[in-house]
């Protein structure tokens, strides 16, 4: 994707002598064998700055929570109130994926992963403001987190049976069934990663150069889209969240 500046690239060029000394020890990129350059810290940074404002939600409301009046819902829309609507959702979805107690027990994560993916994504209706979810790098971050608690859950929960479980029902058929359930988990983050970065990606692109040609009027179908497609991405992510921590934590039983 063509690089573009904003705010956070000047304030990151004030460090540019150290951030091009730092890039240059990372050394080239894996997949493309490119080298980073002072600016490929900005995704970084910008998921920083996200992480830091969801802190600061998050103690806000634990403090409105833990007064005496925390079961009066109020009267009008507040953050608090935002936030309890938003979590009850991504929680309503995860037990209709599974059960109420895996939900409630897994829902760090699946939460977590809700409020990150949605706050980068917001960052795109505001001109000037970087995307975290714009670069793969974050994106598969994210990911990856998901792809190694869910079949760290699975393994807790299951034991060996979680390996066997990817060999198939019966024994011959293990070594054709086996590969092809590795590959198909490898996958998984992979397809989340590029899957987000690309439509985040495109729909700042788009909101950007709507922006330069007409700043007032013209924009605002493109914003509106883009506000649906925050919302469904944030969805669609935490969904195979859901499906994945599911999968690997249910029981033959069941």
């Amino acid at each position: 994707m063509p690089e573009h500046a904003t705010w956070l690239t000047f304030l990151l060029g004030m460090m540019k002598e150290n951030l091009e000394h730092n890039a240059g020890l990372l050394g080239a990129s894996f997949v493309g064998g490119q080298k980073p350059t002072w600016q490929s810290f900005e995704p970084l940074a910008a998921s920083v700055l996200v992480m830091f404002f969801i802190t600061l939600m998050a103690l806000k409301v634990r403090g409105q929570v833990s007064a005496k009046d925390a079961l009066v819902p109020e009267a009008k829309l507040s953050l608090r109130t935002f936030l309890e609507v938003f979590l009850e959702y991504f929680y309503g979805m995860a037990k209709s994926v599974m059960d109420a107690d895996r939900a409630k027990k897994y829902f760090p994560i699946i939460g977590g992963s809700a409020l990150f993916i949605f706050c980068s994504n917001a960052l795109a209706l505001i001109p000037g403001m970087p995307v975290p979810t714009s670069n793969l790098n974050i994106t598969l971050g994210c990911a990856l987190v998901v792809f190694v608690m869910f079949n760290l859950y699975g393994i807790k929960e299951q034991g060996f049976g979680y390996i066997k479980h990817l060999a198939g029902p019966v024994w011959y058929m293990a070594p054709l069934i086996f590969p092809i359930e590795v590959i198909s988990t490898v996958v998984r983050p992979v397809t989340l990663a590029v899957r987000l970065m690309l439509n985040m990606a495109v729909d700042h692109l788009i909101l950007s150069i709507f922006l330069g040609m007409v700043a007032v009027l013209v924009p605002l179908p493109v914003m509106v889209l883009g506000i649906l497609v925050l919302f469904v991405q944030t969805l669609v992510f935490t969904l195979l969240t859901c499906i994945y921590i599911g999968l690997a934590t249910e029981h033959e039983a069941h």
